[in-house]
């Protein structure tokens, strides 16, 4: 029976932990926070996503960045075994729109609570509010760099005969995510590449997304252009903000455009009526019209649009609030049509990592097993979620490879 220590306390490290323990390894798990799971809890609006039941190929579909080498991990521990881990510990899942798998409570409490029961069950030992300083490293006979334990900030030493580093990214800061597992790869000689926030709200130039914060909308189509190229388009749900724009359809984007949006702004073009053609959009808008001749424009907008929306419809339009609608013209009702079904934003930059999801970036999978998640240059050192160079769009695609990973890492340690 060998010794394992898992640094964090989230997703990735419950999962390690709960592997390694029931592989017959006597395991230790060290949280610098006062609980575990904290970005667990916040997750899905605090309903937690805790993934999408579709197939694997289809998990391989969702994933933005070094999608072959996560096969392995999903193939091994996948949205099926995720929904029977959690099922078994007398928690009920339920699927939603998009395949979206969330607790049967809505409350993510009950995730953490099941993982709490599978560790105490497993005989896992945690340490909380223990900050890890740095891993113990040492060389074999062969001089082949090894990993012995860790240094605690308390300056005790922990000797184990495998660390498992599962400490997140740099995203939602206030749940302890400081990026210690980048220096942690870069001190025992990984490459760490390039992070930038992800799945994140992104700001839009002018006043209107101000206007209407708070808005949801439900049905639309947002399209995202690099001049005539056209980047992204996706139909689902979208919010306006004080600074701009988020949601799933928004935070989605974000992950596909980063790399156009850090080099000049896009054009955000959304479709407010997607299930309706131009022609049948005209036609619905003359009914409008003829039912309302006498009314000023501005208010028989409320049959069309949210309130929150129109004026900034009226503006955009170009058509005066108080025109009386006998008098609109047809060129004006095409301008109507044109900005209902091609409403513009433009998009100047994602928010920061305070509002971020996910971290984009991280510990090179060049230099990791991606069966067991163990380095090649370090023996007994593993990485596992969202500190691995791995990341997918929204729908509970992030935390189903941070079980697969940790899952992969424990089992295999």
């Amino acid at each position: 029976m060998s010794s394992v220590i898992v640094i964090g306390g989230g997703a990735a490290g419950m999962m390690a932990a709960v592997a390694a323990a029931q592989g017959g390894h006597e395991v230790r798990l060290y949280e610098k926070n006062e609980k575990l799971g904290k970005k667990i809890y916040i997750t899905g609006k605090g309903r937690c996503n805790l993934t999408n039941d579709c197939g694997v190929e289809e998990l391989l579909q969702a994933v933005c960045v070094n999608r072959k080498f996560l096969y392995s991990a999903f193939y091994g521990f996948d949205s099926q075994s995720t929904i029977r881990f959690f099922e078994e510990e007398g928690m009920p899942t339920k699927t939603e729109r998009g395949r979206r798998v969330f607790p049967v409570s809505d409350h993510s409490s009950d995730v953490i609570a099941a993982l709490m029961r599978k560790l105490k069950k497993a005989g896992v030992k945690i340490y909380l509010n223990q900050e890890v300083k740095k891993l113990l490293m040492d060389v074999d006979e062969e001089g082949k760099a090894l990993v012995r334990g860790i240094l605690l900030s308390s300056g005790r030493q922990e000797k184990a005969d495998a660390v498992i580093v599962a400490t997140g990214g740099f995203s939602y800061q206030t749940t302890g995510s400081t990026g210690d597992g980048y220096r942690f790869a870069r001190e025992s000689g990984h490459q760490v590449s390039e992070l930038s926030p992800s799945l994140v709200p992104i700001e839009t130039e002018g006043s209107e997304a101000q206007q209407m914060q708070g808005l949801s909308l439900r049905n639309v189509e947002a399209a995202i252009f690099d001049g005539k190229k056209e980047l992204y388009r996706e139909f689902g749900e979208m919010m306006f903000t004080h600074y701009g724009v988020t949601g799933p359809l928004i935070l989605t984007a974000s992950s596909l455009i980063q790399k156009r949006l850090k080099e000049h702004p896009l054009l955000l073009l959304l479709d407010l009526k997607p299930a309706l053609s131009e022609e049948q959009l005209d036609a619905r808008i003359l009914r409008e019209f003829e039912a309302a001749k006498n009314k000023q424009f501005k208010n028989m907008l409320g049959t069309l649009f949210p309130s929150k929306m129109i004026p900034v419809i009226v503006q955009k339009s170009g058509i005066p609030g108080e025109r009386p609608i006998h008098e609109i013209t047809r060129e004006e009702r095409k301008n109507l049509i044109q900005i209902t079904k091609q409403f513009p934003l433009t998009l100047l930059r994602l928010r920061d990592y305070n509002e971020a999801i996910i971290t984009r970036g991280g510990v090179s999978v060049k230099e990791i097993n991606p069966a067991t998640m163990e380095s090649k240059k370090v023996k007994g050192l593993h990485f596992a979620g969202e500190v691995l160079d791995v990341d997918a769009v929204t729908g509970g695609f992030n935390l189903q490879i941070a079980w697969s990973t940790g899952y992969a890492a424990g089992a295999s340690v």
